[in-house]
């Protein structure tokens, strides 16, 4: 697919489910450039923020309200708002807000998309957590006690330091083991894996963490 955005700079993603303006106003920190994920261009506008693209099945979008951005409607049904918007956008990384919260399937959807765009640096904020793939190896400095779950999405292996309950024994899929509510007990924790099928959640506070540390931003 050709694509629609290629930015040198983040870009913040907007989703359809709720929207916390104080997220949306830290994210736009980062990424100035604003790409709505269908009606999540209502969500942004209705906070203030100028949307610069929509991107979606134009489902949920009231075309009415519309008066600005630049329209970019792709019509199959196969894939998610946020799939399209990732594989039709090239950036350094994504934030994305609007997609976790809110209605239970959206959210699962949401994480598959990470694993979809696994050639995407994107990480998904919400009012409690923050959530993103981790690549084969990231290593981040965090308070003693961070609370920190790894939740795989498909099956993987991997090693840690700096965790509670280290990772190293176990094989790693939805259905058989999952990591959730884990510690970080040292000053630095490091985690590989052998293939991108671990999602790594944490508390939303570190997102300035995670973009510095994992994203390089």
């Amino acid at each position: 697919m050709t694509l629609i955005l290629d930015s040198k700079a983040p870009i913040t993603l907007v989703g359809g489910g709720p929207v916390d303006a104080g997220l949306l106003t830290q994210a736009v920190a980062h990424g100035a450039t604003v790409v709505a994920a269908d009606g999540g261009v209502h969500r942004a506008q209705d906070l203030g923020v100028t949307v610069d693209h929509v991107i979606g099945d134009m489902d949920s979008v009231d075309l009415a309200r519309i008066d600005g951005p630049q329209m970019h409607p792709i019509a199959e049904q196969m894939s998610t708002d946020l799939d399209k918007c990732l594989r039709s956008c090239a950036a350094p990384y994504f934030i994305g807000v609007g997609f976790l919260g809110g209605r239970l399937d959206h959210q699962m959807a949401a994480c598959h998309s990470l694993v979809e765009a696994s050639d995407r640096q994107v990480v998904l904020i919400g009012d409690q957590d923050l959530c993103f793939l981790a690549p084969f190896s990231v290593s981040l400095q965090l308070p003693v006690g961070t609370r920190i779950s790894l939740f795989p999405m498909g099956k993987v292996e991997g090693n840690s330091t700096g965790l509670k309950w280290p990772i190293h024994a176990y094989q790693f899929s939805p259905a058989l083991m999952i990591g959730t509510s884990n510690e970080v007990d040292a000053p630095e924790m490091e985690l590989t894996f052998d293939r991108r099928r671990m999602l790594v959640i944490l508390p939303v506070e570190f997102l300035d963490d995670v973009i510095s540390q994992v994203f390089k931003g």
